[in-house]
Parts: C-alpha cells; structure tokens; sequence
C-alpha cells in the first residue's frame, strides 16, 4: 500500500488534525517540570476519563487489535479482554490508595513506600525499558501510517513520524497533552467509528451498532465460504490464551504511564470515576475493531483478493485502512479513519517519552545526582531524554521484532512482571520491605526475558514463561519471591506502615 504515490486527500486531513493538536498544545505548553511530566491540572471526572481513553488508545487499539483479529480470529480477542479487564483490576485493587499515597510517578512510589532509593532506582530504570518497548510498537505503527500516507517506504515513514512526535512533546509538555486528549478522544470515536458504520451499511449489515451486526457476517463467512473466524483456540492452546489474557490484565494494572494519571485528581472518588469512565470510552473503541477484522476477511473473500498467509501478516497492523480502502468508502472518510490513528500512536508514544524522561530527570537525576537542581534543569533534562529516548527507539524501529500488538504485549509483561507486583503487597501488605521488592522486580525482570536468555538452551522456559505472556507465572513467582525475602529480613519504618494504616486505607476522602 505504498507504492501507489502520496494518498493526497488523507494526508491533508491527518495534517490538518495533527496542525490542530500542535496548536493548542502550544496555547498550554509547559513551562515548569511539574507540568512536564511529573504533575499536571485536573480537568474533571469525564474529562480524566476521556483522557485515560485516549492516553490508551494506541497503534496497538486502533491498528494492531485489528490485525491480530484478521490473523488469528478468537484467539485474539484475549487483547480485548486482557486490556478491559486490567482496568478493573486497577480499579478495584489499587486507583484510590495510589491517589492518597500521594505521589507523583511509579519509581516515586516505589522509592518512598519502601524507604529505599536503590528500590526506585530500579524502578525508574523498569519505567523507561517499558516505555521504550511500547514506544517501538507505536513507532512502527506511525512507520506504517506515514508511509502509506506519503506513498513511500517504511523507514522514511517512521523517521518522519518521529520527528513530528518529538517536536511535539519538546514544545508542549505533559499539560498540552492533557488538555489535547480530550480533543483526540473526540477524534478517535468519530474516526473509528463513522467508517465502520459506513462500512456495515454498504455491506449490508445493521450499521447502527455494528459492533453488534458484525456476528452476521461471521456466519455469512462460515456459510459462503468455510471460514471459522470464531473457532476458539485454532491460533493456540487454551493455555496460552488464559496466560496472554492475565499477562495483559495484570501489565494493564502495573504500566507507569496510566498508574500516573491518578497522581492529578484530588481525591479518591474522582480518581476511580475517571477510571470508571475511561473504561467506559475504551470500551466503545474495543467494541468496533473485531469488526473491522470480520468485514476484512468478507471483502477478500467475495472480491478474490484473499492474501497468502506471509502477505497477510506483512499487512495485518494495515487492515484498517485496507478494509476501509476495500470497501470503497471515501477518500476523506478514510483520511478521517487514517487522522483517528496517527492521533492515537503519536500521542501514546508522547505520553510514553514524557513518562521515560522524567523517570531520568526526577527519578534518577534530581533523586540520586544532584537534589538541588532547579526547575529549569530538570526541565531541560527531561527533553534532552525524550530525544535520546525517541533515538532509542528509531533504531528498534527500524527493523520492527514483530506485530504492534505482540510489542507491546511485551511491555505489559515486563510491568506485570515487576511494577504490579510492587504496587500490589506495598498498598495491601505493611510487612513487604526493601529487600523484598528489590529482590522481586529484579526476579521480574529475569523472567520477562528468561524465553530469549534462556530458551534456546532450556526450552521448557519457553512453554512456562513465553515472551507475551509470562506473567500468567510470572507475576506469582515474584509475589512469592517479595513475601519470601520480606519475612526473612527486617520489617519496614514503623513509619511507612503507620502511613499505609493511617492515610491510605484509615479514611476515605
């Protein structure tokens, strides 16, 4: 889909919808290091929800969901629900007592839980190996997009995209991008869904709520021509759709980028109705993209165009567009689709940098090198960060590991495996002390890369803990590792256990 010149007319609405969040980015750019990352302003309870949303809603929602479901049909659906449900494990375990332990990014809760900089350290190290994993994902995504859009290879694609991104977060800050989610949020429920109704209607489907209507057309592929989409488990045994499923869920729960969004609401109601909320709009997207696969799969079979199966995976993070390309809608109703998910990959990936640069800045530099640094300073380390991060991940880039969504599956398990873990025993357990969580994220951290240290030596460790989904036993291990070590060394600050009895579980705000 890149060798057919510039698609003029979609390049024009995605630059149009790009100019419009630079814009008001720069009316709300940042101008200290607590809008820069490590704070921001409350913009209400819908307001934080739609901005939870659209902080979600990467290449990996709108793009690579979408070409998993084409490629693999049932078995993909555990992104769905892994992804959902890990936002109800937030909810109920753990968004009210992060907003009242009060502080501002995961190594800062991590740090001052358990009374140990080294415990931080470790941490903010994790934070920006996660962001640059899922950076990479959304890297390639916007590669994709922007070489589609300019008719030209992938590698120009992603070398421009990261340009703009960079250019972005440089200018505007974390406020900017606060302010523009609920902007994008707008962008990106129009731009999904508009087309796929558009779709359902010219196929023949009730295009209303084709999120429900598409199960026809799943039995119209079985009875036209022999296609099981919903066949559970043809992509992979029950095993690994379970541990997949829990591995998102629980990585959900432990990302540094969405625990941080609790840390600007003023108090506990409103940090779980944001969540509430922003379930509600993630919900309205993940409802739409397995549509979006079944109408793909339909109009290959009926026009003869159905791809050989390594075409098909080269292809699958562009179904979208191709679906909306294969089923004639119009040039500027694709643009608007193709706006909806430059949007939603280019602001993941600067959430991401902001939260990676100012783990460095705050976490490590101002904790650990030099504690008096000025506002200024910090400020101007956490861009020279996002610069070093954003080559970083253009490099990975360049010669992309896999899908977008299987990238970022890797992110959610390496925070799985480290961050929730930490976040979960240092709210609900008083005795998990220093060397309990230094022991257990460094464990995590094994685990996560055990399949390719270890696998091509061990290659059971390749069944038990694979690269995706290694949480599933993962994350058990490393609570059993943290209770371990906590009972056989000494407790935590008599102060730190008084905080946890009194401020984060004693009232409710």
């Amino acid at each position: 889909m890149t060798d057919a010149g510039p698609n003029l007319i979609p390049l024009i609405i995605v630059t149009l919808a790009l100019a419009s969040f630079i814009v008001a980015g720069l009316r709300a750019r940042a101008r200290s290091a607590s809008d820069y990352g490590i704070g921001g302003r409350y913009i209400g309870r819908i307001g934080g929800g739609a901005a939870i949303a659209s902080n979600w809603m990467s290449a990996a929602s709108l793009l690579g969901m979408g070409g998993l479901l084409y490629l693999h049909g049932y078995y993909a659906l555990a992104y769905v629900i892994g992804w959902t449900g890990g936002y109800v494990l937030l909810l109920v375990l753990m968004a009210g007592q992060i907003r009242r332990f009060g502080k501002y990014t995961a190594p800062d809760f991590v740090g001052d839980r358990y009374a140990s900089p080294m415990a931080g350290l470790i941490s903010a190290g994790i934070s920006i190996t996660i962001s640059i994993i899922y950076c990479t994902a959304q890297f390639k995504g916007i590669g994709m997009l922007f070489g589609w859009l300019f008719g030209t290879g992938y590698r120009n694609g992603v070398i421009l995209g990261a340009v703009v991104v960079v250019g972005y977060v440089i200018i505007s800050g974390v406020l900017g991008v606060a302010r523009n989610q609920q902007l994008q949020y707008t962008l990106l429920i129009v731009s999904f869904i508009l087309p796929l109704m558009v779709l359902a209607y010219k196929l023949g489907y009730f295009w209303v709520l084709p999120q429900f209507g598409y199960g026809v057309a799943i039995q119209d592929l079985k009875r036209e021509f022999g296609i099981n989409f919903a066949a559970p488990f043809a992509s992979g045994s029950l095993f690994q759709w379970i541990s997949l499923c829990f591995t998102l869920m629980v990585g959900t729960a432990g990302l540094p980028h969405v625990l941080s969004r609790f840390y600007v609401v003023p108090n506990i109601r409103d940090a779980r109705w944001s969540l509430v909320w922003g379930l509600f709009f993630i919900a309205l997207i993940y409802w739409s993209a397995p549509a979006y696969a079944v109408f793909a799969r339909l109009l290959e079979a009926r026009t003869g165009m159905t791809l050989p199966p390594a075409a098909a995976e080269k292809m699958a993070d562009l179904i979208v567009i191709r679906t909306a390309v294969m089923g004639g809608l119009p040039p500027w109703m694709i643009g608007i689709l193709a706006a909806g998910a430059v949007s939603a990959a280019f602001f993941t990936v600067a959430g991401l940098l902001i939260t990676g640069a100012s783990s460095f800045s705050h976490d490590i530099y101002y904790r650990f090198i030099n504690p008096r640094a000025s506002e200024t300073t910090k400020m101007a380390l956490s861009k020279a960060a996002v610069v070093a991060l954003a080559v970083v991940v253009l490099v990975i880039a360049m010669d992309p590991p896999g899908l977008i969504a299987e990238i970022t599956a890797v992110a959610f398990a390496l925070a799985g495996n480290t961050i929730f873990p930490a976040f979960l025993l240092g709210i609900w357990w008083g005795r998990a002390n220093r060397h309990g969580v230094i022991a257990g994220m460094l464990t995590g951290v094994v685990i996560t890369f055990s399949t390719p240290l270890f696998g091509r030596f061990l290659p059971v460790v390749a069944d038990i803990f694979p690269l995706t989904s290694s949480a599933f036993f993962g994350a058990p291990a490393v609570i059993a590792v943290m209770v371990a070590v906590s009972l056989l060394t000494p407790p935590p600050p008599e102060e730190v256990r008084r905080f946890l009895a009194e401020q984060v579980h004693g009232h409710m705000d």
